[in-house]
């Protein structure tokens, strides 16, 4: 519940509150944003013009990423009770005919990669989760009114419910408020995209009048519907609004009853939560930060509803702002480390739009033409298991990867492939659109075809590291995350990560905070001499480690707050890879000399290894 109002505010009275960062919308993103930040010791101010954080389902579909930012941030284990793992998505035909299944099992990221979940109770989670936190406020019932920013911070104007005004004064200010977002518009920042013709009806039940698993989506041509299982015994049903019709004449009740007489057998006995009319838009901003002021969620981009992506992409934006945030108002790096958050996530969103209206095509297409083209695609599933494979193991996704940003990568050689400009003036048809996801994988031969050869598509840096089980030297078995936590790490495979750190690179890492790791076999793990005082050692459990270190040819990797790959070396080469890295983030608290020196300074010989375990 929210807190009680201030009686001076109530009485029309102003007030000012200060604070590192204030966060317009307790939202997913907004509250994630919050918590993270709050881990991290900053002061938030988070507002909120509801009274208190919606009730009612929204978005159903949570990925492993977005799992694993709440598992950052301390809250899975509350989060999971409300969620139904190994969700798949069935694709059946009006007779009733599964076509295609989407049923990705791996679990690569520590988590299952398609989940249902109740948003309402997930956003519960996260606003508790801020109880921890004395130096985290959240003002419900507060509408932001104005907000000027300068060269040292943000005020923001907000008023209350009974006329009670605030100002608050922060160093940054995050705009979290949805799709119509007031401080998007505030900032003029354009808007990019199109909205499609047609409208949708949700339908969200209690008792589940079905009970069957998973989320089927029925392809029939006289009106498209989707049917989902979500956990405590809601179901979704969606329904395409036909030409004509109205969200008032679709919710009379003689009209409600004719659509869900199509999927139960009694009507009259359906628990209704809501029914709403939505259209689906797909649009994206321009820019995700103009000075103090950034942008996150539905605010910075808005997408279809196909891929239940517009919640993963916002818990995405959270995780990569919440730990730069962090480092810029706590004066360890400077204020340039904010630009790589538009750079880094904004190509990522339109990704992920781009998939969604994808799946839009596929599962209802607006014209003759599309269904014929959807009905002949989808044959070829049977005729090439390849494809089949793609579409069902939701390789098609397509995973963040940065490169551009606070990441180690030289982009000078990369050549651009003629087929590209093909697709930009294909890609508002279904089949350009088709193409262009397909061919997101540059690594694949149509990605090579497409964009052109890139010397580095293989390469993990600027993807999201794996998260296997592991073994801690208490012998408890955990995931990765949870012996990292939230910071930078330097993990090496099967030799001391740190042996010949120069001195200028080993206060780098101090000031970042960063740990080492060394990870060796779960048999030597019972071994302790080769590992240093400063370095975690780890138990490779099931091998994982191992098989993603023999397919890169170097053996440490660089790890940032988010569990992305900054870079990869070898051992020799660590010092001069923390120096770039330093370089990257824009670090204030080193100097100049430092960071060269991290990158220019010879290894010191600390001894071999042999030496180290045998005590000479």
């Amino acid at each position: 519940m929210p807190p009680p109002l201030d009686p001076v505010a109530a009485q029309g009275h102003s007030e000012t509150v200060t604070a590192d960062v204030a966060i317009i919308g307790a939202g997913p993103v907004g509250l994630m944003i919050a918590n993270y930040l709050g881990l991290q010791g900053v002061r938030v101010v988070l507002l909120e013009k509801l009274e208190q954080i919606i009730d009612y389902p929204r978005a159903i579909g949570l990925d492993d990423e977005a799992l694993r930012v709440f598992q950052s941030v301390g809250l899975a284990d509350a989060l999971l009770p409300h969620t139904t793992p190994d969700h798949w998505m069935r694709f059946v035909t009006s007779t009733g005919h599964c076509f295609a299944s989407i049923e990705p099992r791996t679990d690569e990221f520590g988590w299952s990669r398609r989940n249902a979940f109740i948003q309402p109770l997930a956003d519960r989670v996260l606003y508790e989760g801020l109880q921890r936190f004395p130096h985290v406020e959240v003002l419900f019932g507060h509408s932001v009114n104005a907000f000027t920013q300068d060269q040292t911070g943000v005020t923001i104007e907000a008023e209350d419910q009974q006329g009670g005004r605030r100002t608050i004064r922060a160093s940054y200010m995050v705009g979290a408020d949805g799709g119509n977002s007031f401080v998007r518009r505030v900032l003029n920042v354009p808007f990019e995209g199109r909205t499609k013709p047609n409208q949708w009806i949700v339908v969200d039940v209690r008792n589940d009048p079905i009970g069957s698993p998973h989320v089927y989506m029925h392809c029939d041509p006289k009106r498209p519907y989707v049917s989902a299982a979500l956990p405590h015994g809601i179901r979704r049903f969606e329904f395409m609004v036909m030409p004509g019709e109205t969200e008032e004449e679709l919710s009379k009740p003689e009209n409600m009853a004719a659509l869900i007489r199509k999927v139960v057998a009694d009507p009259e006995q359906v628990d209704y939560i809501r029914k709403r009319v939505y259209t689906h838009n797909a649009r994206l901003a321009s820019s995700f930060r103009v000075e103090r002021v950034l942008l996150a969620g539905d605010a910075a981009h808005i997408m279809p509803v196909w891929q239940g992506q517009g919640y993963n992409s916002g818990i995405r934006d959270a995780s990569n702002l919440g730990w730069k945030l962090a480092m810029v108002v706590k004066g360890l790096a400077g204020d340039a480390l904010l630009d790589t958050y538009t750079a880094e996530r904004r190509a990522h969103a339109g990704s992920m739009i781009h998939l969604s209206e994808v799946a839009g095509d596929i599962f209802a297409p607006t014209s003759r033409f599309g269904i014929k083209f959807r009905d002949a695609f989808v044959r070829t599933f049977n005729l090439f298991p390849a494809v089949k494979r793609y579409f069902v193991e939701m390789r098609f996704k397509p995973m963040p990867r940065y490169e551009s940003g606070v990441v180690l990568l030289d982009r000078s050689k990369r050549k651009h492939g003629w087929l590209a400009r093909v697709l930009e003036r294909s890609g508002h048809s279904a089949p350009g659109r088709l193409l262009g996801l397909m061919s997101e994988k540059r690594e694949s031969r149509l990605g090579r075809l497409v964009y052109g050869r890139d010397p580095h598509c293989h390469s993990p840096v600027g993807r999201m590291f794996i998260q296997p089980r592991v073994r801690t030297v208490k012998g408890e078995v955990v995931r990765l995350d949870d012996v990292l936590g939230n910071r930078f790490a330097i993990l090496g495979w099967g030799s001391d990560p740190t042996f010949g750190l120069s001195p200028a690179a080993r206060e780098i890492w101090q000031r970042l905070g960063g740990c080492f790791v060394m990870a060796k076999p779960d048999t030597q793990l019972a071994f302790h001499d080769d590992v240093p005082a400063d370095v975690i050692a780890i138990g490779d459990v099931n091998g994982r480690l191992k098989d993603w270190f023999s397919r890169v040819p170097e053996s440490v990797v660089l790890l940032r707050p988010d569990r992305f790959v900054a870079g990869m070396c070898t051992p020799q080469q660590v010092s001069a890879q923390i120096g770039a890295l330093a370089a990257k983030l824009n670090l204030k608290a080193v100097e100049r000399h430092s960071v060269a020196a991290a990158v220019n300074e010879p290894i010191a010989a600390r001894g071999s290894v042999a030496a180290v375990a045998t005590g000479a």
